[in-house]
Order: structure tokens, then C-alpha cells, then sequence
């Protein structure tokens, strides 16, 4: 009777290994990033009041063109999507939805301003998508308790 059980066991488990497919061996990652793909975005004022910071967007842009020149990271290539936003809250929010819900970026990466990022500060943390390096000294930005997907990178405004 054991040894039935044994050869019962040991033929399903068998079986089951011989009838996985590959597929359920595939990696799960977020939105934005694959074997083969980072996607990263950004929200830079290329014109408007502010347009003389979207050097920052050109640059970025250019170095992860080098990263994929190179082979990119660990084989995954940077697709880097940056919008204008013209340095207006309110275009910021929908080009950060468009980044979001269209595009399905990882993150946003180093956008500009404190009123562009306070305008979606909130729906970034509900949807849980990491805003990294954000250009703006504001000291809201160390909030970590109630923003947790938020990472500052300018010095803060806020004199000791």
C-alpha cells in the first residue's frame, strides 16, 4: 500500500513537472519593465516660463541613450518617454496620467517644480508609481510617512 502511494505521488509529481509550460516559469514584474524594457518617464517644461530647464530633459534623454548604446542595463533597454508640461500644474497632471495609464511607465524620473509635482503628488502615491530625484527643494518632498513614492533630490529651500 506505501509503496502504491509512493508511485502515486512520485507519477503526479512527475507529470506535473513534465506539463508545466514555460510561461508559468515567467518572471512577474510592474508595469513599465520587462526582460527587454525600462520604461521611465518625464515631465519637463520644454516651453512656457520654465523652459530653460528642459536642458535637464535633454540630457537625461541623451544618457540613456548612451546606457542602451552600451547595452543598456543588464540587457534592458531604457525607452525614456519625456512630455511637456510648459511649467503648468495642470498640464502636468494629465501628461503624468498619460505617462501612467497609456504609456505604463515604472516611474517618473526627475520632474521639474514644486507646483507640478504638488499637482500629482497625491495621485502618484494612490497609484503607487515612484517619482525619483524630483527637482524641487520644497521640504514637503520629506514626507515619507504619508508620500511614499517620492524621493526629493534638490537641496531643500528651507534655510537651517
Amino acid at each position: 500500500m506505501a509503496l502504491t502511494r509512493r508511485y502515486l505521488l512520485a507519477s503526479i509529481a512527475l507529470g506535473l513537472v513534465v506539463t508545466a509550460s514555460p510561461a508559468d516559469a515567467q518572471k512577474n514584474y510592474d508595469p513599465g519593465a520587462s526582460d527587454t524594457e525600462i520604461k521611465i518617464g518625464n515631465i519637463m517644461p520644454y516651453s512656457g516660463p520654465a523652459s530653460a530647464w528642459s536642458v535637464n530633459g535633454k540630457v537625461e534623454s541623451a544618457y540613456f541613450n548612451k546606457i542602451n548604446a552600451e547595452g543598456g542595463i543588464n540587457g534592458r533597454k531604457i525607452r525614456f518617454i519625456s512630455y511637456d508640461d510648459a511649467y503648468s500644474p495642470p498640464k502636468t497632471v494629465e501628461q503624468a496620467r498619460k505617462l501612467v495609464e497609456s504609456d505604463e511607465v515604472l516611474l517618473i524620473f526627475n520632474s521639474l517644480g514644486t507646483a507640478p509635482n504638488t499637482a500629482i503628488q497625491k495621485y502618484m502615491n494612490i497609484k503607487k508609481v515612484p517619482q525619483l530625484f524630483l527637482a524641487s527643494g520644497a521640504a514637503k518632498w520629506n514626507d515619507s510617512r504619508h508620500f511614499h513614492w517620492f524621493m526629493g533630490f534638490t537641496p531643500s529651500f528651507e534655510l537651517g
